[in-house]
């Protein structure tokens, strides 16, 4: 007696995709652990044959303090109308080079990173957010740094202070995280991206008040001033400030009066819903041309 099996063949109607295709950011939160290794990678490269290896997170950002602090506090003289110049500046910069660090090496990071992209099945938009966590990362180093020079001019932190702190770098992580998305799948079409970014970053110091305080701004602008606020980057540099910078001058409260504009906590959060509208629309855009990518590498 002999007994027939049936097999049941089932086929699903749908189209073929690649299998890192559709995830986006969610999929990157997904593989967290490929998004470590990337991380640790890129930090491993940048201070490998290094003698002095990690110390240089912290010698880069104190030769920048040194550099603004005497140039411009003391040969260019702009000391006498800020207090604790040094502490003003070193504030903004963190901020500033956060930015400047992450659209610049986030705009290179899927060129940079030609062979995996071609061989593994990752969200493409891994690369640009390691590039981001790899500049936050380099941001410990450098509060590190401006809390130890705080605590000597008497600062002592706030709640305030600590969700200005937070603000701040929850605008730069959204902002420069769109920006290297656009950026990135652009230069993958167009090299130049890359070469342009360079150049439109080293306009971000004059445009926050890091040399010249937001006070200047309102002097010489007067109503008019609200428009520079309309730049989420100037609003973290005075958020950071708030949390730092204002501490350590003599009367604090008459300090934030005169050197910060109003509703500043209204204004950066604010700018954190545009940043996080920004990064939706790059999201969008990236999934866009994301299929495209490996065969213009």
């Amino acid at each position: 007696m002999t007994e027939t099996v049936h097999h049941e063949v089932r086929v699903v109607d749908a189209p073929l995709t690649s299998p890192s295709a559709n995830n986006g950011l969610l999929g990157v939160i997904q593989r967290r652990y490929l998004l470590r290794l990337l991380v640790r990678r890129e930090i491993s490269a940048r201070y490998s044959g290094s003698f002095l290896g990690l110390l240089w997170s912290y010698i880069n950002p104190l030769s920048q303090l040194f550099i603004y602090w005497v140039v411009m506090g003391y040969i260019l003289n702009l000391h006498k109308n800020t207090q604790n110049f040094a502490i003003h500046v070193f504030s903004a910069l963190i901020v500033v080079h956060f930015f400047v660090e992450t659209f610049n090496a986030g705009t290179r990071s899927i060129v940079r990173n030609k062979p995996l992209v071609q061989k593994m099945a990752l969200p493409r938009e891994m690369f640009p957010v390691a590039s981001m966590l790899v500049s936050l990362w380099h941001v410990v180093p450098q509060m590190v740094i401006l809390i130890v020079c705080c605590l000597f001019f008497g600062w002592a932190p706030d709640p305030g202070g600590i969700v200005a702190v937070f603000l701040a770098l929850g605008i730069i992580m959204l902002l420069g995280t769109a920006l290297a998305l656009l950026f990135s799948v652009a230069n993958v079409f167009f090299r130049d991206f890359s070469s342009a970014v360079s150049i439109l970053t080293n306009f971000v110091r004059f445009g926050v008040p890091m040399i010249y305080p937001y006070s200047l701004v309102d002097e010489r602008f007067g109503e008019y001033a609200k428009y520079y606020l309309y730049n989420p980057i100037a609003d973290a540099v005075l958020l950071f400030q708030r949390a730092f910078w204002v501490g350590t001058t003599d009367d604090p409260k008459l300090t934030a009066e005169t050197n910060l504009p109003p509703h500043l906590y209204a204004w950066g959060l604010g700018m954190l819903v545009v940043c996080a509208i920004c990064l939706v629309i790059a999201q969008l855009v990236f999934t866009r041309f994301e299929n495209r990518i490996p065969e213009r590498l």
